[in-house]
């Protein structure tokens, strides 16, 4: 098995577990920060392990416009491309296929698409996806899928489902059918269906039977209600197997990375922590402080207290962060970058731990109560 649940939270659906890839052991529940274009923006390889950094996202998408499959693949992979020594998982890009490219034609056999960058015509089937992230070395690959934006019509979440699912079962055949069926890379179905609560049971049922060792919840964090987004997640977790790894694709903000522990989520990935340092706003344990704000222009302490980041420990202050961020200087969203990576990452660890002892909602209560009392 390539995963293995190690404890659960007597008092939720909270557990820890171990995911096994072949460049290593990443610890559950775990954060993954997005690298799109194989970096994670402003920040080393080297930096993101000293973030404690256990696995990042890649999107199969970008690295196949740009810079191409080949010049990586003759690299030696991903791996060795960007310089970064632990587990990747790399998106199948489909989310993009259908927000950023100008989309020509959707059928059965593929997408076929003008490329967002240059214009160029490009056709992807499912299986041309896996054998993209087969030679960018991927450890945990995504198949093609269609996500549905909210609000949707159940008739096209019907449609997207099926195809979702048709596509999976190529993926799955593809991607059985590599060089080396013994290299401990990992493909994941994922659940679609909208809004819609049969849809999601349905899509669960049907990706089952093609039995993926992990099942990642799609088409979530896109535009629907808060109250909605944790009724079909919570919904659709009834559904995929305990004994294997649940990831909810999307999902960024501390709050609800606590909420969906809680429901028994096991991997998570977002752009916020990055997205926000680049306009200037830190995470800390009493919630988001945004530093390019008057208030800290003679704030003389570091972020946060107590935090060992690089940022905090060497002591760069608010103030002369603000400056930075102010002045346009990359070395103010390079610090801000690495403290919330940072802080994402000790986020999770604390929750493992509080897991193991069964202390997951008196810490989840007490983080609320920081960020609302901030």
């Amino acid at each position: 098995m390539s995963f293995t649940v190690v404890h659960q939270d007597k008092d939720s659906q909270a557990r820890t577990g171990l995911l096994k890839t072949a460049h290593g052991v990443v610890r559950t529940p775990v954060f993954m920060p997005v690298g799109t274009q194989a970096t994670v923006k402003t920040l080393s390889a080297q930096e993101l392990l000293d973030c404690k950094t256990q696995i990042v996202l890649s999107n199969a998408y970008h690295l196949y416009l740009r810079p191409g499959r080949e010049i990586i693949k003759q690299a030696g992979g991903l791996h060795k491309f960007m310089g970064w020594s632990g587990p990747i998982l790399t998106d199948s890009g489909g989310f993009q296929v259908f927000s950023l490219a100008v989309l020509r034609k959707i059928t059965e056999k593929g997408v076929e698409f003008q490329s967002h960058i240059d214009g160029s015509r490009h056709f992807l089937a499912p299986e041309d996806i896996i054998g993209v992230q087969l030679d960018l070395g991927s450890d945990v690959l995504m198949p093609l899928d269609e996500c549905v934006h909210y609000p949707a019509e159940r008739d096209y979440a019907q449609e997207s489902l099926k195809l979702t699912n048709i596509w999976a079962r190529r993926s799955k055949e593809a991607f059985s059918q590599r060089e080396d069926p013994d290299d401990g890379r990992l493909l994941f179905g994922i659940v679609q269906g909208g809004t819609y609560l049969d849809l999601r049971k349905q899509a669960a049922n049907e990706l089952l039977e093609v039995n993926f060792p992990g099942y990642a919840v799609g088409g979530i964090s896109v535009g629907e209600p808060e109250g909605l987004k944790f009724e079909v997640l919570e919904h659709t977790l009834k559904f995929l197997p305990k004994e294997k790894p649940r990831y909810a694709m999307g999902i960024g903000p501390p709050a609800d990375i606590f909420k969906a522990v809680g429901m028994g989520v096991d991997m998570f990935d977002c752009v916020m922590p990055t997205r926000h340092a680049r306009n200037g706003t830190a995470f800390t344990k009493s919630g988001k402080i945004v530093l390019r704000n008057a208030p800290y222009a003679n704030d003389y302490q570091p972020i946060e207290q107590g935090c060992q980041c690089f940022a905090c420990r060497n002591n760069y202050t608010r103030a002369y962060i603000r400056h930075l961020v102010n002045a346009a200087e990359i070395l103010g969203v390079r610090l801000v970058s690495l403290h919330n990576v940072y802080f994402y990452a000790m986020l999770m660890g604390k929750i493992r731990e509080a897991i193991q002892q069964d202390k997951f909602l008196e810490l989840k209560k007490e983080f609320l109560k920081g960020e609302r009392d901030a």
